[in-house]
């Protein structure tokens, strides 16, 4: 058992699910930090970065009364839901790991006899694409243009209407962009990574990259696991709060930091190719209101684009081969679909 403890000794212990993603690791980290005891569980056990206890679990293909069982057994003061699917996935895929995997998580919920909350990570592409010079509140419409935004949209809308139902406690932090250690290899940056990692170290560097004409709010990877702890431990149950850094970013900007990381001699060569589809956003600006989060989580981002950067950076290192993690948690092994 944890010595992680209240005063009147309740063990402080977070589940977090999608645990390996770009997100969940920061989370799970996060959690650690904080002098709490975190369980984290995705699909991959080979992939499970970290250090704490590690649960592999198909929280599709199990359906929600696995889960049940184990939030009944771990009693966690909260589950967080940071799995899901983003870059370079099939329309079914998307559609199963955005809202499917919503509804079994909200079943387990409702189902087991201990009585969590639930911190469920949405998306800014929930919202109807913005004018520039604008910002995105929780009042802004929403009319995702994407699959992506769209299957976002039902599994929060999903969480909300159990929230009010009395179904389950639960917070939505709607987040924009992250930048961090663990960027998806399908995302931007991630592809700007990996052509400095392979160029050659006597060499300039060529980034190709299609046209940078956007403008988006970037939100550190880190930051947002300190809102999402905000969000587990303060009275919020109820509320969807935007998550950004609160200014909207040139995405050429955001290229340059990353190669000025790497410390890569490089030069950008933007070309559009009109095969290409776009990625899970068609937005060219994105900036965020924050107020609400300042006002009801006392959060405020701290790191700044170039430590962001950084961390992105440092994150693409190549990791040295380990054995796969112990699993003291696991009912039984076995890989499993929560998309990350």
């Amino acid at each position: 058992m944890s010595t992680a403890e209240d005063r009147d000794g309740r063990h402080r212990r977070v589940i977090v699910l999608g645990a390996t993603g770009s997100v969940g690791r920061h989370i799970s980290e996060a959690v650690r930090a904080a002098g709490q005891e975190v369980l984290r569980v995705a699909r991959r056990p080979v992939t499970a970065a970290g250090e704490g206890r590690f649960l592999p679990m198909d929280l599709l293909g199990e359906g929600p009364d696995e889960l049940a069982r184990l939030i009944d057994t771990e009693r966690p003061y909260a589950v967080v839901n940071a799995a899901g699917a983003a870059w370079l996935c099939a329309p079914d895929v998307m559609q199963q790991a955005n809202h499917a995997l919503v509804d079994n998580v909200l079943a387990a919920m409702a189902t087991a006899s201990w009585r969590p909350r639930l911190v469920h990570l949405g998306s800014m592409h929930e919202y109807t694409p913005q004018p520039p010079d604008t910002s995105l509140d929780e009042r802004a419409p929403t009319r995702p243009t994407t699959l992506y935004g769209r299957t976002k949209l039902r599994g929060t809308e999903a969480v909300l209407t159990a929230s009010a139902a009395g179904q389950v406690e639960a917070v939505v932090l709607r987040v924009s962009n992250v930048i961090g250690a663990g960027n998806s290899p399908g995302s931007l940056l991630g592809k700007v990574a990996a052509q400095l990692r392979a160029a050659e170290a006597d060499r300039e560097a060529v980034v190709r990259v299609s046209p940078l004409r956007a403008s988006r709010d970037f939100v550190d990877a880190r930051d947002t696991a300190d809102a999402v702890l905000a969000a587990a431990a303060l009275p919020v149950g109820g509320e969807l709060i935007n998550i950004g850094r609160g200014e909207a970013i040139p995405v050429r900007t955001l290229v340059e930091r990353l190669i000025a990381a790497s410390g890569t001699q490089a030069r950008i060569v933007e070309k559009a190719d009109p095969a290409a589809v776009r990625a899970h956003t068609d937005l060219d600006w994105m900036r965020v209101e924050i107020s609400r989060a300042r006002r009801l989580l006392h959060w405020t981002p701290r790191r700044s684009i170039d430590s962001s950067a950084r961390n992105l950076w440092e994150g693409t290192a190549p990791e040295p081969a380990r054995r796969p993690p112990d699993h003291p948690a696991a009912h039984r092994a076995g890989p499993a679909p929560t998309r990350e």
